[in-house]
C-alpha cells in the first residue's frame, strides 16, 4: 500500500478550505479565497506565506520570470486556489509546475467555484 504523504498537514489545510466553503459557497473571485484561506490558516495556527514567489532556471541559469504560488503552507505544500466551473488539465499542469520550482513533494488544488461541493486534487510529484 502507498504512503500517503504529509497526511495530517493536508487534512488540516483541507479542513480549512472546506471551512471557508461552508461559510462562502461559491460565486466569489479567487482573490475573496485566498484572504479567507489566509484568516482560517492564521486561526488554525497553519504557518503559510502567500503569494509565494518561485524562481525559475533553465539550465543552471536564474530567469527574470517568475512564478506565484497562492499559498505555501508550512514550508511543505503548495495549496493552489481557483474559483471556475471545473477543474481542467491547464490547472493541473500549473501546479506540476509549481512542484518543479519549487521541489515540494505535495500541491492541493482546491476549486471553490465548483458547485455543490468544494473541488479538490492532491497532486503528488
Amino acid at each position: 500500500m502507498m504512503e500517503v504523504i504529509y497526511k495530517e498537514e493536508s487534512y488540516r489545510i483541507m479542513g480549512s478550505c472546506f471551512e471557508v466553503y461552508k461559510e462562502l459557497g461559491c460565486g466569489f473571485l479567487e482573490a475573496v479565497y485566498q484572504e479567507c484561506l489566509e484568516i482560517e490558516f492564521t486561526s488554525q495556527g497553519i504557518p503559510f506565506v502567500p503569494q509565494a514567489e518561485l524562481g525559475l532556471t533553465y539550465k543552471d541559469r536564474g530567469l527574470k520570470q517568475k512564478y506565484f504560488a497562492d499559498l505555501i503552507c508550512m514550508d511543505k505544500i503548495v495549496v493552489e486556489v481557483k474559483a471556475v466551473k471545473e477543474l481542467t488539465d491547464a490547472h493541473r499542469a500549473q501546479v506540476h509546475n509549481y512542484l518543479k520550482a519549487t521541489s515540494l513533494r505535495l500541491a492541493l488544488l482546491v476549486n471553490f467555484g465548483h458547485y455543490p461541493m468544494l473541488e479538490h486534487e492532491r497532486i503528488v510529484r
